[in-house]
């Protein structure tokens, strides 16, 4: 039997792996935001010197693992492995990034889940003895995902007010077999679940379901519950799918709501940037982690969160062969200590 499972779907690290640095590139729209003074550089152009949206996301992508490099004076010979991935056919973005980098990588795709899944496969190398230092990251581009998911952003189409603006953003998460915390602790992955959404505008509620199923599924694994947490935040659910969450978790007899938020609420400000229900993309609960709760953390202000990066797992092909819209979501417990 796996030693460190507990309940059906989840694990508790023995070594849990402390976070040793962070990073955070962000485009112009999010430094406008109500958390821009928690990024680390905020972009005046979405190119970023580039000639494309993707070679620009790669770049965001690359250079934010260097700049959390830099922080701690890391070099990439010592770190043993990469985990990344992103919203572009076959994760150009991380692939090419990775190309830069010449880390041992390990390519994902999890859609918008990608910042948990990738800590949670970082983490357990560290935790499983394979890896003393490893890096977890993830990007999205608003333009580089409208070209590839929706629709050219040159046809001006007007969008619905249940669709998501696509985060330009990247964040990088370095896992350290010592250090002083935050630390990773706990890990539930996800399963695919689908309701049958098929409108590619309204993510947060294809999302939604797979979100319920993984927290109901780690509070029942833990036996923790909403009061043993100090935040509760999902990645990419916006306004509409975090109102279908919490509806979902509360008639299975939890009641999540004075601990829940949402990456995609906290990254704009609803009431003045059009974004309409809010943002989404890989880079939204990265950014919104490695800059503004990790920051949290190391000023003492949080103790224990659970972050549920979810994702949406279609691609271009399977809309327009009809297909429904699966989604995902993983879940990581954090401590700013162990055995809180």
């Amino acid at each position: 039997m796996a030693e460190k499972k507990i309940g059906l779907h989840t694990v508790k690290l023995k070594n849990p792996p402390s976070i040793l640095s962070t990073a955070t590139i962000v485009g112009p729209k999010e430094g406008q935001g109500p958390l821009k003074d928690y990024f680390d550089i905020i972009l005046e152009d979405d190119l970023f010197g580039e000639k494309s949206w993707e070679k620009a996301e790669s770049k965001m992508l690359r250079e934010a693992v260097r700049l959390a490099m830099n922080k701690i004076n890391l070099t990439p010979d010592k770190v043993d492995y990469f985990f990344a991935g992103d919203l572009l056919n076959q994760i150009i973005s991380s692939s090419f990034a990775a190309r830069e980098l010449g880390i041992p990588f390990f390519g994902l795709y999890g859609a918008c889940s990608t910042l948990t899944e990738s800590m949670s496969l970082a983490a357990m190398m560290i935790d499983g003895g394979f890896a003393d230092i490893t890096i977890a990251a993830t990007s999205s581009h608003f333009s580089s995902a409208e070209r590839q998911f929706r629709f050219p952003l040159e046809h001006g189409n007007q969008r619905p007010p249940t669709s998501q603006w696509t985060v330009t953003g990247a964040g990088a998460v370095i896992l350290g077999k010592e250090g002083n915390g935050p630390y990773v602790t706990y890990i539930t992955t996800g399963r695919v679940v689908d309701f049958g959404i098929t409108d590619a505008n309204n993510m947060g509620a294809a999302m939604a379901p797979a979100a319920a199923d993984t927290i109901l599924r780690h509070l029942k694994d833990t036996g923790f519950n909403a009061a043993d947490y100090d935040l509760i935040m999902t990645g990419d659910l916006a306004k509409i799918g975090m109102e279908i969450a919490v509806d979902i978790i509360k008639q299975n007899g939890y009641d999540i709501s004075s601990k829940f938020t949402d990456a995609g609420i906290e990254i704009f400000d609803l009431s003045t940037q059009d974004v309409h229900a809010g943002g989404s993309g890989c880079g939204c609960s990265a950014a919104v982690f490695a800059g503004y709760l990790y920051s949290q953390f190391m000023s003492g202000n949080l103790n224990r969160i659970m972050i549920v990066s979810t994702g949406a797992l279609l691609s271009p092909t399977s809309t327009q062969q009809g297909e429904s819209i699966p989604g995902i979501a993983h879940a990581i417990t954090i401590e700013r200590s162990v055995g809180i």
